[in-house]
């Protein structure tokens, strides 16, 4: 009898111990209606598959990420385009600024569609904008997507990686913004106008710092094989 109750407090014990750990583990995510952490805002610490209930639907301008790793998508229950941001403050979203729709917080779940990751500090004191992908990963030609482009040459400033063609970079707030190009797998071929009409270069696998002519013209893109 004094074995069980001692197993019981042992228990009792343990859990107490345990839940402070698994409220930590929480993650905790605010959305802002206007850029740069302003307007009204919304602060979730659970999935959250529709933002309609909330008077938040397409309005989210902002984010700031206190904990976890979560994916933000433009349609209700996690369809359409999708955003997975980590711990951090996203002054902008660009691409999906006023779009988004459900949340979600996934861990280190690989169900992730566009990946953002926050910018460090230095890269938003110079003013160098968004970044999509890894710091670590610019320029190096991870293979992450079959193309990564680039907004200044050197492969620096904002970076957009794509899988599929693009009929206008309008969508993706990338339009006419490209300075240099890594094609890490396919033939591609990138126009200055959407639709893939107007003067058109063909790149194959490699690393390109500098468009030349095509210098902040690209509108649109496809692989051709």
């Amino acid at each position: 009898m004094i074995m069980k109750t001692t197993l019981l407090r042992f228990i009792r014990a343990a859990l107490v111990l345990a839940l402070p750990a698994a409220v930590a583990q929480a993650g905790e995510i605010t959305l802002y209606t206007h850029s740069n952490f302003n307007g009204p805002a919304l602060t979730l610490r659970g999935e959250t598959p529709d933002l309609v209930p909330y008077n938040f639907n397409d309005r989210a301008s902002s984010v700031v990420v206190r904990s976890g790793t979560w994916q933000l998508c433009e349609h209700a229950d996690f369809r359409g385009r999708c955003m997975v941001v980590e711990r951090g403050e996203y002054p902008v979203l660009a691409g999906f600024n006023d779009i988004i729709s459900s949340v979600r917080e996934i861990g280190g779940r690989e169900e992730r569609n566009d990946r953002w990751d926050r910018n460090d500090r230095n890269d938003r004191n110079e003013g160098h904008g968004r970044h999509w992908g890894r710091d670590e990963d610019r320029g190096r030609g991870n293979g992450r997507e079959p193309i990564e482009l680039f907004s200044q040459a050197g492969f620096n400033g904002a970076r957009l990686g794509l899988h599929n063609e693009v009929r206008t970079l309008v969508d993706y707030d990338f339009n006419d913004q490209a300075g240099s190009i890594i094609v890490n797998e396919g033939r591609w071929e990138l126009c200055e106008h959407a639709d893939f009409g107007g003067r058109c270069i063909v790149l194959e696998p490699g690393r390109y710092e500098n468009l030349d002519n095509m210098n902040n013209r690209i509108s649109s893109l496809r692989r051709l094989r």
